[in-house]
């Protein structure tokens, strides 16, 4: 029988525990441990000594326990049998994790399942080398770093699914916007997870979620994308969802020859009113009929110089503003523009005077030079609008109170 005289550790960088091979040792067997490990003796499954770094001799000078189970004779070496392991004690910070499959979670803001990714790293340190090769490593020869990943596999996807899901319905926020609150719901993580890796000797350093996200090609998440997208749209346009249905039917009816504007003009300002929108429905209503209204004899046409819309070249007022297309514009055009201070000519693109220098104030509807002070242009009648100081409406300049949130204004 060989007997052993040293040992070293001759493992991976990766490795967290390594058996030595050779397991017919002999008392003075030198044992040599690095400073960053830890050597474990171990017979018939009972741990007998932790040795720190530096070069051991097993004797029964320093392991007691070896008196029970060999024979010594009197200055002699005896073999015996028995696993010595070593433990790495480094910190290892790139243990990387990930759901193997998605994670169906309820979003709560949308109501609508979606399937969950994560993924991300870890860092552990071997805290109990006894503790962790008794209840972790068991009789494996070597565990390494996909060793503790696959180990943790099952503890690491629970946390997740429940501390996302949890975090979603506390926050009140949609899967979506997730990624935003990365950090917390890494430090949670750590603070659940690290209690069941104690029990096995291990330390968890850290624990970081580097991506929480939802397929692209799943037919929830599309729908979903596809509905934030036409919201958004509908708020930059200014229309609800209630007036655009409102529009398409219109639009639909007015593909049937036999609806005429008047009719059409009716149902939807009835459709508007029912809507608790009567106003702005009914105004796109009229649009749409006077468009169709058109469309009849577009040879006939002509296009209001006020709003742009399109009229029957026989229609002397505007359906849509109430302009007279009869009426002479040369007296607005030949109309010169002059500094309300010194009375120099400027042009409208003009923003500062060539003569005294002041900044010109254009009226938005004729492109005078308005006073400093005067909300309504003396040129043509036009009524400036202020901001209130408290919301920021848009509000005319006469009025006292904001009718957005009652603030009290300053008289014009």
């Amino acid at each position: 029988m060989a007997i052993v005289e040293v040992l070293k550790y001759n493992g991976g960088p990766d490795v967290f525990a390594w058996k030595y091979p050779d397991e017919d040792l002999g008392t003075w067997t030198q044992l040599i441990v690095n400073e960053s490990q830890e050597a474990v003796l171990v017979k018939n499954g009972q741990v007998f000594d932790v040795f720190g770094s530096g070069r051991h001799t097993l004797s029964t000078a320093n392991i007691p326990l070896l008196n029970h189970v060999i024979n010594l004779p009197f200055g002699g070496q005896s073999p015996f049998a028995a696993e010595v392991w070593y433990i790495n004690k480094t910190y290892n910070l790139d243990v990387k994790w990930g759901t193997p499959t998605p994670i169906q979670i309820q979003d709560p803001k949308y109501g609508i399942f979606v399937p969950v990714r994560a993924n991300g790293v870890f860092g552990i340190h071997i805290s109990d080398s006894a503790k962790f090769l008794v209840k972790l490593v068991g009789t494996m020869h070597v565990f390494d770093k996909t060793t503790v990943s696959r180990y943790f596999r099952s503890l690491y996807v629970t946390k997740v699914k429940d501390e996302i899901s949890a975090y979603l319905i506390h926050k009140q926020i949609s899967i979506l916007e997730i990624n935003a609150y990365i950090d917390e719901v890494s430090k949670h993580m750590k603070s659940r997870i690290q209690p069941s890796m104690d029990e096995y000797g291990i330390e968890l350093v850290n624990f970081f979620v580097n991506e929480i996200s939802v397929p692209e090609d799943d037919t929830a998440v599309k729908k979903l994308k596809d509905a934030l997208s036409k919201r958004a749209e509908m708020n930059i346009i200014g229309y609800s969802y209630q007036q655009e249905r409102s529009f398409d039917t219109l639009e639909s009816a007015a593909k049937n020859p036999g609806s005429t504007a008047s009719s059409l003009m009716g149902a939807g300002m009835g459709l508007g009113m029912g809507f608790g929108m009567g106003r702005p429905v009914g105004t796109g209503f009229s649009e749409i009929a006077q468009q169709m209204q058109v469309s009849k004899t577009d040879a006939g046409a002509k296009e209001c110089s006020n709003c742009h819309a399109r009229m029957p070249i026989t229609q002397r007022f505007c359906g849509i503003c109430g302009y007279d297309t009869n009426a002479r514009e040369k007296e607005d055009k030949q109309v010169m523009l002059k500094c309300s201070v010194c009375g120099s000519i400027i042009k409208p693109e003009t923003k500062f005077c060539p003569e005294c220098g002041r900044k010109i104030r254009h009226c938005p509807q004729c492109n005078n030079d308005i006073s400093d002070g005067i909300a309504v242009c003396p040129s043509c009648g036009y009524e400036l609008s202020v901001i209130c100081p408290n919301c920021g409406a848009s509000i005319s300049s006469k009025a006292k109170f904001c009718p957005e949130c009652g603030e009290k204004l300053r008289e014009v």
